[in-house]
Parts: structure tokens; C-alpha cells; sequence
């Protein structure tokens, strides 16, 4: 249930009590903590988590039958711990009380996503009527990123005594959120030391097996009255106990203050030298509150997203979660796109492609957060050419999964829950993912005009990108064109051909089409260089004065399948048998892991014409009707209206939705064709991670793609706004169910530009700059400008 700003669960289901602990996370871009009850220990109903971004660390796992090697987001100790029980002066002691005690009579988690405070209010009562209410407050401080705080407050109804109340931080934490991954090695950390400090600190350090990052968290309880502890520290933790006296009125509380560092931190030094030095200089918490909620102001004023209703809530939910998985703390720190954000543990904490989704966002409100994640894609180029070189290829082939090497990190072995097989997981030929590092890369430099980054970083990633496309295609002299084998499209359901010996599709649409994207992008980017820039960076790749003449041949020569006047997903994919969807859905209901049903049955979805997600569709998202007809047209292709319809039509039809993108992306293409069903597929991405569409899934973390990609649905979808050289364009799709809203955004050095859509008209309103009048473009090429300072108004 959701009311203004505040996200809220009125009473306690313990089923669906790990997706509450999902959509309450906090998190500043730099870690983040579940919003876990902190009476709980991990369990099959509880999953408390602590993730600092980029603390990965690898493990080799027995499975079935081979030694397989995963690398993780690392699951930190839990200092949220405090455990509690009444004394009272009439009775013996009562039990350790939990949301999951026989004694609850009332449950509520709140979250203010304007202040991100999380508050969880619990009332005990037992059967002679003495009661107890807990209220627990929790900030992850957006102004300090390395500051945490808890305040719990006790209030006590009808009986006198004393509170027991044990402050805990656990070390013996392990990865265990995700059960499909039970089978895996799920101990990271070790060579813990625990201890105290005076003052009611508690300490703890630990490291990750490989690489060995140091881990270091100072804990600062105080208590209200001041009493004294009992301490007792192991190998793995510390245990503060305390006794408070308590009565009808008078409440006691426990405020516990968190100090996060690890040896990965700059400038470099000790973490737990830092952590202490960190909780010496925190205030009470009353002024961590105030410092915390005056950040998370500046972030909102930044990142402002205004859309009526229900719908705005829930988008309001999204931009809170992207603001903490990827924060301006995130500029300073060495990592990517988590695509299940700093939320759980789903993916192992891996950085697939969704930053294609999520960029757009960050461009236009959080540039350097944007070019931040970039830089992670060209910190690990090094990494991407000696995985092209290893295949057999040249330039970079970046992976499907990454986490802190730049290595390929997508398993080997994949477990389907459903049949209890482990089976090949071979969804590492997904080099699409090379396109999409290529297009958020000159997207973000059209965005904001960083010319510095394109000519610099972002040259060398794309032109890279594009020397492996151009080194992947091979000419087939029977068609006159060139092809690329052994792939697997966004799709992820087709990882080979019905009864092939060999794993991978061939001619895979949307991989074909994007690479031929890249490469007349790269060949557009080294004809604007400068001439300096573009001698040096020819050295620097040792880029052959032919290599041009052949990326302008591939690009003009790809081919792309069609079939029965529509494109195919892949060559062959039309030859595929036609699957029985009614009775599907008769036997089974939901049919989103359509994969997963089939192999339980000893079929396969590679039989099939049905697809996970959106495939040759992703190129109706990245690319306006015009674009996509162009670069059609560029291969020597025919893709008009009608033939683009028919095949969004034709792929639609045939699509199970197993991912939270499918309904994304099928949203904006049928907003941008203004289709009928545009909406219901909005509204499901809208509710994807908000309803659990996946049963079950988001308990185990977000899946951030989804969440930015209805912001930027809204902002560039619905507005048809494309921000480049030439100004702003702007040709609305608009969508009765969201008739007006409002965004701020930045654009080639204006910041705080204020866009107001209302049915028919447009607003934009420019602030004070010295910076030259902002160049509006409607529909018809008709340009206009806006000076700084002003605000304009136009008839749509």
C-alpha cells in the first residue's frame, strides 16, 4: 500500500516477508542493508544482507560432478542484530520476541522515500494483557557514505521490570539468499577478529577469501538510560547485553551507529582505523537524521520525476531504489550496473547489459554517475580484447556477465528448479552486450555533449567494439553477405538449433542490426576526431588504414533474416514448429520460464518459435520507427510500417515474458506505434517487482533494469524526447493513463531544465545560465529556443 511518499506493509505475512525486506532496502550507492526485522537471524522466512558495491570474491563449488568457479557480491555482517525479551518484576522472563512470535498483535514497515528512513513498528501483548511496542528507525546515510545508524524505542503497557536487550554483529554471515544457488560455495569471508572499544563500540573485521578485500565495521550502541553492557566477544562477533529498566511511562531506547570501511576505500589506509575515526566524528542520531534527509532533498530536486496518481507512486518507488544502488558516491567507486541492484544476492551481484536501461536516466539527471559507470566498462577493455583474442577474434568482446575483473563470469552450470538438472549454461554468447556498451557510450556523449569522453575513453571502447564486429562476420558468397554464428540474442531461450552438436544461432536480428550500428558509428566517430586524436588513437589500437574501407562494407552488408514478410529472430527461426500456447497456459498457468517447463518435460525450447523476452523488438526500444528504417535501409532492406507492425505483431504473440524487460520494452514499442495494448504492458512493468510478477523473484533483489527503464519510459517514451547536437526533440507518444507530468533534466551543460507535459502542450522552462538558449525541435522539424531564464509553452 502506498500513500504520498511513504511505501508501506499494514500487518505481518511471513510469506511474503523477503519481498518487503527487497523493497525497503537503504542504500547510498556505496552499500546498502535489507530492510530485514533486526529481531531475525537468516532463515527460511528472513534474509537480513549488507552489500558494499563492487566487494566481489570468488569461490570454486562442487557441482554436479565438476569444479566450477562463481564470483560473488559479498553478504557482510549484520550489524542491524538486536534481539530483545521483557523481564518484568511480576514473572519469570519471556521469550526472545519476533515478528514470528505467538505474542504479535500488530505489524507495520514504512519507508519515507523523501528522508529514505525506514521504520518498522511491532506491538507484543501477551496472554495477561502486558504489552510492548518496538519501533525501529533505520537510515544508510545518503551525506556519508559510510554511515549507518538504527534507533529502537520501547514503550511498555501494563507491567514493570527490565528490557534484556542483546546488540549483536554477526560475522558468521554466509551467501545463502537465493536457494537454487544452495549448492554452491557460500562462505566468503574469514580471518575474522572481533573486540570493543570504550564508549559501547563494538568492532569487527574480516576479509573475502579472493581477492582478500578487508572488511571493517565499528559499532557504536548507546542506550537510553545510559547502562552499563555486558560484553562478549568471538572469533565471529560481539555481543552487547544490556538491562533497561522499563514501565508505563518509561520508554527506553537503543540507538546503534554503523561505520563501514574496506581496504578498497581511497585514500588508501587501515578499515578499521577509518571505521573508528569515522564513528568518532558521527553526531547522535538526530543530526545523522537531518544530515541524511537533507541529501536525499538535493537528490530528489535532481532527479525529479512528477507523474500523478498511483503510476507516479510506483515510479517514485523506482528512482528511490536507482538512487540507492547508484548514487553521485557512485563517481568515486570502481563499478558497474548490478542489475539486481545492492538488494540481494539473485544474478550472484553480476553486471549483465542493463545499464542499456538504466543510462538513459542517469544521463539526464546524474551525468557523472553515468560517466562514472562507463569508465567501468573502459577499466576492463584490457579485459574485453584478450577475451576477443582467446575466441579467436579481434578488438573487444565484452562479457555477459562481469563483476570486478572484466572477466567472463556468466556459470558454467545453471540449476532448473523445476527438474532439479543442472544443465549447460551457455548464455555467455549474448555479444550483444558489446553493442549495448557501444550504445550507452554515444548515447551518453549525444545526452550532454561530452565531447571529452567521446574523443578519449569512449573512442577507444567503441571503435574496439566495432573492430570486433568487423572481425566476427564472415561472407557468405552464396547470399553476397556477411554473417555472424554461434551467438544467443536477448532473447536467452535459443542457445542453439533443434538436435545441433554445436551450441549458438546464427544471424540473430537484433545482433546483426546493432553491429551494423556500431560500426557505421564507429566509422562517423573517426571522421569527426581531430586529426591529432585520430593519428593517436590509430597508433595506440594499432588501427590498419583498411580497416574502415571493411567496417563500411560489413555495415552495408549484414544479413538479416525475414520470414514470411517479417524479420526473423534468427536465420532458421521461421523453420521452428509453432508451440500449443492455450494448452500451456491450461496445464501450467504461469508460463513465463516456459524454458524450465519444457526441459522438466525432456523437451527444449530451441524446438520452438517462443521467445523469453523481447529480441528483434529490443531494436524498436533503442531505435525511433525512422532510425530503425534507415539502418534497414543501409543493409539493402525494406522495413516500413507495415512491415515493422506485422512483426512486432508476429514476435508479441509469440513471447512468455520470462524476464521483468520483456513487458518494458514490448510497453515502449507499442507506445511508440501508439498500439492498443501499450498500456497493459506498461502498467506490468510498472507492477513487476511491486507485485513479484516472477513469484518469488524480487525477494532476492530488485531487478534495476525494469525499475530505470519505466523512468526513462515516461521521460523519453511517452515524450519522444531525444536529447543530441542539434537541441532537444520532442514528439509525444502520450498515453491517456498518464496525461501530464513533469521532469527536470540536464542537457549539454543546462542544469535544472523543467519539462511539463499536459495534453496537447508542452513546457519547458530553462533556469538562469550563461549558457546559450536551449534549442527545442517539435515534429516537423520545426525549431525553437528557449533562453535561460525563461520559460516557453508549446501547442503539440
Amino acid at each position: 500500500m502506498t500513500t504520498g511518499w511513504t511505501w508501506r506493509y499494514d500487518g505481518y505475512d511471513p510469506e511474503r516477508e523477503r519481498l518487503v525486506e527487497a523493497l525497503c532496502t537503504l542504500g547510498n550507492g556505496r552499500f546498502a542493508t535489507r530492510g530485514s526485522a533486526p529481531e531475525c537471524d537468516a532463515g527460511v522466512l528472513h534474509y537480513p544482507g549488507t552489500y558494499l558495491a563492487g566487494c566481489y570474491d570468488r569461490r570454486t563449488s562442487a557441482v554436479a560432478g565438476r569444479r566450477v568457479e562463481n564470483e560473488d557480491l559479498v553478504n557482510l555482517p549484520n550489524w542491524t542484530l538486536l534481539r530483545y525479551r521483557c523481564l518484568p518484576d511480576d514473572g519469570p522472563p519471556g521469550d526472545w520476541l519476533t515478528p514470528d512470535s505467538e505474542y504479535l498483535r500488530h505489524h507495520d514497515v514504512q519507508v519515507d522515500l523523501q528522508g529514505g528512513v525506514l521504520t518498522r513498528s511491532v506491538l507484543f501483548r501477551d496472554a495477561r494483557g502486558r504489552g510492548l511496542r518496538v519501533g525501529h528507525t533505520r537510515i544508510v546515510h545518503m551525506g556519508d557514505s559510510h554511515l549507518a545508524a538504527q534507533l529502537t524505542l520501547f514503550r511498555a503497557y501494563g507491567w514493570s521490570g527490565a528490557v534484556e536487550v542483546e546488540s549483536a554483529v554477526d560475522g558468521t554471515v554466509t551467501n545463502s539468499g537465493v536457494e537454487r544457488y544452495r549448492h554452491l560455495e557460500q562462505h566468503h569471508l574469514t580471518q575474522h577478529r572481533a573486540g570493543f572499544d570504550p564508549g559501547g563500540v563494538a568492532w569487527l573485521t574480516c576479509r573475502t577469501a579472493d581477492p582478500g578485500i578487508g572488511i571493517a565495521m565499528a559499532v557504536r550502541t548507546v542506550t537510553r538510560p545510559v547502562r552499563p553492557a555486558r560484553e562478549a566477544a568471538t572469533s565471529t562477533g560481539t555481543v552487547q547485553t544490556y538491562h533497561l529498566p522499563i514501565g508505563p511511562g518509561r520508554s527506553v531506547t537503543v540507538v546503534k551507529t554503523l561505520a563501514l570501511r574496506a581496504s578498497t576505500d581511497r585514500p588508501a589506509g587501515d578499515p578499521l582505523t577509518a571505521a573508528r575515526d569515522d564513528l568518532d566524528r558521527a553526531p547522535a542520531f538526530p543530526g545523522l537524521l537531518a544530515t541524511h534527509r537533507a541529501a536525499w532533498q538535493r537528490l530528489w530536486e535532481q532527479g525529479e520525476l512528477d507523474v500523478p496518481g498511483e503510476a507516479g507512486r510506483v515510479l517514485r518507488l523506482h528512482l528511490f531504489h536507482l538512487l540507492q544502488t547508484l548514487s553521485p558516491h557512485t563517481v568515486e567507486l570502481d563499478v558497474g550496473v548490478p542489475a539486481r541492484g545492492l538488494h540481494g544476492e539473485a544474478y550472484r551481484g553480476h553486471v549483465f547489459w542493463d545499464e542499456l536501461f538504466v543510462l538513459p536516466y542517469l544521463s539526464l539527471h546524474f551525468p557523472e554517475v553515468a560517466r562514472s559507470l562507463l569508465m567501468y566498462r573502459h577499466r576492463r577493455l584490457p579485459a574485453a580484447r584478450d577475451a576477443a583474442r582467446r575466441a579467436g577474434g579481434t578488438g573487444a568482446m565484452y562479457p555477459w556477465q562481469s563483476a570486478s575483473s572484466g572477466r567472463e563470469e556468466t556459470q558454467e552450470l545453471h540449476l532448473n528448479p523445476r527438474s532439479g538438472r543442472w544443465l549447460p549454461d551457455l548464455s555467455r554468447l549474448q555479444r550483444h552486450v558489446g553493442s549495448a556498451v557501444a550504445y550507452n557510450v554515444w548515447r551518453y556523449a549525444q545526452t550532454t555533449g561530452d565531447l571529452g569522453f567521446l574523443h578519449s575513453a569512449g573512442a577507444e571502447i567503441l571503435l574496439e567494439v566495432a573492430r570486433h564486429w568487423a572481425g566476427s562476420a564472415a561472407f557468405d558468397p552464396e547470399l553476397g553477405r556477411y554473417r555472424i554464428r554461434g551467438v544467443v540474442g536477448p532473447d536467452e531461450y535459443h542457445d542453439a538449433y533443434p538436435d545441433a552438436t554445436t551450441p549458438g544461432i546464427d544471424d540473430n536480428a537484433y545482433t546483426n542490426v546493432t553491429a551494423a550500428w556500431v560500426l557505421a558509428r564507429g566509422i562517423d566517430l573517426l571522421g569527426e576526431l581531430p586529426d591529432s586524436r585520430r593519428t593517436e588513437l590509430a597508433e595506440r589500437l594499432s588501427l590498419d588504414d583498411g580497416e574502415p574501407d571493411r567496417w563500411e562494407d560489413v555495415s552495408r552488408r549484414l544479413h538479416v533474416p525475414f520470414h514470411q514478410g517479417v524479420v526473423s529472430q534468427f536465420e532458421g527461426y521461421g523453420h521452428l514448429a509453432e508451440l500449443d500456447w492455450d494448452t500451456y497456459r491450461a496445464r501450467y498457468g504461469d508460463i513465463r520460464r516456459l524454458d524450465r517447463i519444457l526441459e522438466a518435460e525432456g523437451d527444449t525450447v530451441n524446438r520452438y518459435q517462443a521467445s523469453k523476452q523481447a529480441d528483434t523488438l529490443m531494436l524498436g526500444y533503442l531505435f525511433r520507427p525512422d532510425e530503425l528504417a534507415a539502418l534497414f535501409a543501409r543493409l539493402g532492406y525494406r522495413l516500413d510500417d507495415d512491415v515493422w507492425r506485422s512483426t512486432v505483431a508476429y514476435h508479441l504473440s509469440r513471447t512468455s515474458h520470462g524476464s521483468t524487460l520483456s513487458s518494458l520494452v514490448h510497453g515502449w514499442v507499442l507506445a511508440r506505434q501508439k498500439g492498443a495494448d501499450a498500456w497493459r504492458y506498461c502498467e506490468e512493468a510498472l507492477l513487476a517487482d511491486v507485485a513479484d510478477v516472477q513469484g518469488g523473484t524480487t525477494g532476492e533483489g530488485i531487478h534495476l533494469g525494469a525499475m530505470a527503464g519505466t523512468l526513462d519510459l515516461v521521460e523519453r517514451g511517452f515524450t519522444g524526447l531525444e536529447a543530441g547536437p542539434d537541441g532537444l526533440r520532442v514528439a509525444p507518444v502520450p498515453l491517456a493513463q498518464i496525461p501530464r507530468f513533469a521532469f527536470t533534466l540536464c542537457f549539454h551543460g543546462h542544469r535544472g531544465v523543467r519539462v511539463r507535459m499536459l495534453p496537447g502542450r508542452l513546457a519547458v522552462r530553462v533556469p538562469p545560465s550563461t549558457q546559450d538558449p536551449l534549442i527545442i525541435v517539435l515534429p516537423g522539424e520545426r525549431r525553437f529556443t528557449v533562453p535561460p531564464g525563461q520559460e516557453r509553452w508549446f501547442r503539440l
